[in-house]
């Protein structure tokens, strides 16, 4: 198959051989499960249990919000503990409302609906099963899934292309589940493919994963599903590399895959829909890997929604010297964090214990202006130009450079050879805006109420006038009544 080429880019070393050659395990369940209401972008999920209430593995604890949210599943059985706030993963580690749930150790299900055939299923039935399973992206953007399969249905989606490129270095979670569950990965794929009515399904795999492009396209035979090795490179598991680099197509600044007619998920996500489709099992768990220079022995673990990052490292023996950082998710777009008590949630794909020499922290000095960061960002973009407009708080001109199109891969960063932290800059930046347009939506909105009030109180006031006007009317007219019958009467 013919590929097309990637602008920019950069080659971290990989560190995947610490973890890559270990077959996926099962975490023990632990005491207490701490499931954040808020695992997918948009709304958090309402909760529908109480404290105090047991539940099953599997049964509705919380019910998505709107169109834009997912439902959660208690990951297994036991009595739900608090209804409150708890430590989110996240840098910040602010609390985040969660359900805490205290294990009984039985992992009991609740009764679940399996489909023999699967492919008997109307579109609308299968987005409607995974929209009732609580199955996001699994690649770390967790969009709910089954409004992705509804909205590319409606654009009329053409290709489907499923990301198995897992980029990010150390991370090899997604190589591991196509090494190990292909069976169900390409039937979720090919389940994926009916929803949309999708007439090209391709699954991209970087080519440093032959066992895994091997077990794919060992089940892939026979079906619609073609399997691409593509060339190892950062970001190719990004959406708009993906789609750039296997049908030659660009996202309009702005734009959706599906405005192109593109429908991109992840290989884990697809998994998640096999089980939710042809056995009825809601996504409670996900495969995590747990890796870095400071771990014991790095591995693929199954870790329940919920379990906190500190059984993780425990199952890997725990640390073979202290680290330096500790990211939630890959080096290059992943987040920091302090506190290994925060939990596992649907889009946790790594959990890193990186050492002081693979994090090579250096002091940042003024820009060379060398463009090194121009020829690596994948997007085309200007890193320094932005950079230096967003150092002068000029936002705006940021934005003309084209700010909103930074996918945030931290490659401009990585190559920076004055070390400047430009994907810092641009992350502060892309929250600020954000902050100025929730700024701006909550002025309008508040304009609107007060203009609303205004109005209102306008037309009472309108309502009044009328009103009194009607009664002096009426006095004045019974006056001239009585003025008339008054004198009707003195002239008799």
């Amino acid at each position: 198959m013919k590929l097309f080429d990637l602008r920019g880019g950069v080659h971290p070393e990989g560190r995947k051989d610490l973890s890559a050659q270990r077959h996926i395990r099962t975490l023990p369940l632990p005491e207490r499960l701490y499931v954040p209401l808020q695992q997918h972008i948009g709304a958090p999920a309402t909760p529908v249990v109480n404290v105090g209430e047991h539940v099953l593995k599997g049964q509705l604890i919380a019910s998505a919000q709107g169109a834009v949210s997912s439902s959660i599943h208690a990951p297994t059985s036991g009595v739900i503990a608090a209804l409150g706030d708890f430590a989110a993963p996240h840098p910040s580690g602010l609390p985040v409302p969660t359900i805490t749930l205290e294990c009984d150790g039985e992992d009991r299900w609740i009764a679940t609906e399996a489909v023999d055939d699967p492919f008997k299923l109307s579109p609308e039935d299968i987005a409607a099963r995974v929209a009732a399973a609580g199955i996001v992206g699994l690649g770390g953007a967790t969009f709910p899934a089954a409004l992705k399969l509804n909205l590319s249905r409606n654009s009329g989606v053409q290709t489907l292309i499923m990301n198995g490129g897992e980029c990010e270095p150390y991370l090899t979670c997604d190589d591991r589940i196509m090494r190990e569950r292909a069976v169900g990965i390409v039937e979720g794929i090919r389940l994926i493919a009916a929803a949309v009515a999708a007439k090209e399904v391709l699954v991209g795999i970087e080519d440093n994963k032959p066992e895994a492009i091997a077990a794919m396209q060992k089940v892939a035979q026979g079906t619609a599903v073609k399997v691409v090795a593509m060339p190892s490179m950062y970001p190719m598991g990004s959406e708009k590399q993906i789609i750039q680099v296997l049908v030659g197509r660009e996202i309009p600044a702005g734009g959706r895959p599906a405005d192109i007619g593109v429908l991109v998920h992840n290989v884990a996500t697809a998994f998640a829909v096999q089980q939710a489709i042809r056995y009825g099992k809601p996504l409670l768990s996900r495969i995590v890997t747990v890796s870095g220079g400071a771990i014991k022995t790095a591995c693929n673990v199954e870790a329940l929604v919920g379990t906190p990052v500190r059984e993780l490292i425990a199952f890997a023996d725990g640390y073979s010297q202290p680290a330096a950082r500790l990211v939630l998710g890959g080096p290059m777009m992943g987040q920091q964090f302090t506190n290994t008590g925060v939990p596992v949630v649907k889009g946790t794909s790594g959990v890193l214990a990186l050492t002081a020499s693979e994090i090579g922290q250096a002091e940042a000095s003024p820009c060379i202006r060398c463009s090194t960061c121009v020829r690596a960002c994948p997007v085309g973009l200007l890193p320094l130009e932005m950079a230096a407009h967003i150092r002068v708080s000029n936002l705006s001109g940021a934005v003309n450079l084209g700010l909103k199109d930074c996918i945030s891969c931290g490659s401009c960063s990585y190559v920076c050879p004055a070390h400047i932290p430009l994907v810092h800059y641009f992350n502060y930046a892309k929250g600020d805006l954000a902050a100025q347009e929730r700024a701006k939506l909550k002025q309008e909105a508040t304009k609107k109420l007060a203009d609303a009030r205004n109005e209102r109180m306008a037309r009472i006031e309108r309502e009044r006038a009328e009103a009194a006007a009607k009664r002096k009317a009426a006095r004045e007219a019974k006056e001239r009544a009585a003025k008339e019958a008054a004198a009707k009467a003195e002239a008799v």
